[in-house]
Order: structure tokens, then C-alpha cells, then sequence
């Protein structure tokens, strides 16, 4: 059965979504000694079971940005916790799961994890 997590992040797959980035990519992480490779954010106004917005990675941006409008082509979908992330890229821009797994690898090393399309 599906997390309510994962049932939500779902009503987002092949849609477009407005994400608001709140770590952009090469800043720092506030409390841990890494930088983001990827711009990082959220989808204002959807709110995720752990009482904050869903979040978003963005892939195939190579330059810090302060929001993005893209496709959400996969979810990042966390087995032990209600934190998935969507997986948000430029329009017409596929991106396999192999790919997807080497650009989150920072921060979803931490988490067992599956991407889910």
C-alpha cells in the first residue's frame, strides 16, 4: 500500500509544477558540511504529511535559480519516512532512473529509498 506521502506525490507525475527553490545549487547546507549538487525547493502551497510543502529536486539545471517551472518525471520515494521528493526537469527532458539516483546520491545516501514513475 501506498504511503500518503507517495499517493500524493503522485498526483504530480507528467505534470507541470511551479517549484520555489529554497537551496540552490553549489550553496551550502545549513547544518551539514556538504554543498547541493542540484537546485532543491519546494511546491508552495502543497502541503506534505511531515507539515511541510512537498519537496522538489530539480535535475538538468545547471545554474542556481530562484524557482522553476518544469515536468515532474519521477518521485524520489522514501520506504521508512512520509518525505518523498518530486523529481522536477525542463519540459521534454527525460531522465532515466540511473541518472536520477547518481544526482540525488547526496542526500538520499542517508535514506532507503526507490524512484517511482
Amino acid at each position: 500500500m501506498d504511503s500518503i506521502s507517495l499517493r500524493l506525490a503522485k498526483q504530480y507525475l507528467g505534470k507541470k509544477v511551479l517549484v520555489k527553490v529554497d537551496r540552490k545549487l553549489g550553496e551550502k547546507h545549513p547544518k551539514w558540511d556538504w554543498s547541493y549538487p542540484v537546485n532543491y525547493g519546494f511546491v508552495p502551497g502543497v502541503i506534505a504529511p511531515d507539515g511541510e510543502e512537498l519537496d522538489a529536486y530539480i535535475l538538468r539545471v545547471d545554474k542556481p535559480v530562484e524557482e522553476f517551472e518544469g515536468e515532474v518525471m519521477a518521485i524520489v520515494h522514501r520506504t521508512e519516512n512520509d518525505d518523498d521528493k518530486l523529481v522536477v526537469v525542463p519540459e521534454g527532458e527525460p531522465v532515466t532512473d540511473e541518472e536520477i539516483e547518481k544526482m540525488v546520491e547526496f542526500q538520499e545516501k542517508w535514506f532507503k529509498h526507490e524512484v517511482v514513475r
